[in-house]
């Protein structure tokens, strides 16, 4: 919990405090960021407010006093919500600005938490209310060197799960065999497991017509059987199995066949430039000092699938940010689903992961990688970037 460095941050941004406010724990940013116990029960409302030159403050309720005692401050219980009202306002008395986990018109939904009730009570009082979008990315999504070494190791376990699936598929198909979608996907899982991973759902494994839904999942009914001059799509997503580790997220494309088909490399070279070209975008304006958004990235990357032609079927963000959930809450890659206009910051995680989705001609690409922004400005991908699509008889 780095108060003093929250304080600084506020007083440069000419913010008077911020005021953390959760109730039923749906504000995982707070959890994290004030480093509350998960294993406590946090059934009633409560608050914790940190003023940019004064000594913070907790509310918490009669049932649950203690909660926030790891935190520095002093503490004010309530019972009815009356007493609940009076703390707040007698808390907020004299502030004007106040940050809060809100984004205006719901601009970034990672970050509107607060209930429109309360944010109406906090205006009552005469309080702005200013978005803490920033303060979240400065504040959660900054890594440690354990995080991040956390997310390198991850990177090469999915790495090697992926060459495992498409070797799985060359061997079943020199074999005569036609393995299914979903027993490339279970290949994996099972790798995936003994070497301690975890993951909320997936991976992906698709051909063809699946690719050309970026969501697809594999299950015993909907999955096509594996044949040659079939067009693969693997992306895989997890993290190690230990507290506060940080996820890896990628996608690579395979072809069932030795050589692969000049229309298909022509399509999946559009989304490689793409890539390319958002992650120079990171590099050049690091390099020189300069500020980048996450749109800005966003509109590089697109303009590429644009020029060529295919802008109507990349149908979502360039990228998101990485952390100890695969989507966190840091700067998005994006300037289509959002318009993410917070700066990218050094010691932060994020894929590019430009797509390409064609359904009718039955055909879907993409890339991703994961991109580090080191603390000195240092722009690097996690692992490996695909240059070709995977020729996968020639395995």
């Amino acid at each position: 919990m780095e108060i003093k460095k929250i304080q600084e941050e506020l007083k440069r941004s000419n913010i008077e405090g911020w005021l953390f406010y959760d109730f039923h724990s749906r504000d995982q940013s707070a959890v994290r960021i004030l480093g509350l116990d998960e294993n406590k029960i946090f059934s009633r409302r409560w608050l914790y407010f940190i003023p940019a030159d004064d000594t913070p403050i907790k509310i918490c309720h009669k049932m649950e006093p203690d909660n926030l005692d790891h935190l520095p401050g002093s503490k004010l219980i309530y019972l009815p919500w009356q007493q609940l009202n009076d703390h707040i306002k007698n808390t907020l008395r004299g502030y004007k600005r106040i940050a809060m986990q809100y984004s205006p018109n719901n601009a970034i939904p990672y970050v509107s938490i607060v209930d429109a009730g309360t944010a109406e009570y906090i205006r009552s009082l005469g309080i702005e209310i200013i978005t803490s979008a920033n303060l979240i990315t400065r504040f959660e999504s900054r890594l440690s060197t354990r995080e991040i070494n956390s997310h390198i190791d991850a990177y090469k376990l999915v790495s090697k799960a992926k060459d495992i699936a498409f070797k799985k598929i060359a061997t079943r198909i020199k074999a005569g065999d036609r393995p299914k979608e979903f027993e490339i996907q279970q290949v994996m899982i099972d790798f995936m497991y003994k070497n301690q991973l975890i993951w909320d759902m997936g991976p992906i494994v698709s051909i063809n017509g699946h690719n050309a839904d970026p969501h697809f999942t594999p299950n015993p009914e909907n999955s096509y059987f594996i044949n040659k001059g079939d067009v693969v799509l693997i992306d895989v997503w997890a993290k190690k199995k230990a507290f506060g580790s940080i996820y890896a997220d990628i996608t690579w494309m395979g072809y069932v066949g030795e050589k692969v088909p000049a229309k298909h490399e022509e399509i999946f070279q559009i989304c490689c430039k793409a890539r390319d070209a958002a992650v120079r975008l990171v590099k050049k304006s690091f390099a020189r000092d300069m500020i980048v958004r996450g749109c800005d990235v966003d509109d590089a990357s697109r303009k590429v699938v644009n020029d060529a032609g295919y802008g109507e079927y990349f149908i979502h963000r360039t990228g998101h940010n990485i952390g100890v959930e695969v989507h966190g809450t840091g700067v998005h890659i994006d300037n289509l689903e959002t318009r993410d206009d917070r700066a990218l910051i050094k010691g932060t995680c994020f894929s590019i992961e430009p797509g390409i989705y064609i359904p009718e001609k039955n055909v879907g690409y993409r890339t991703e990688i994961d991109v580090y922004i080191n603390d000195v400005g240092d722009v690097q991908p996690s692992g490996e970037v695909q240059k070709s699509i995977v020729p996968i008889l020639s395995l």
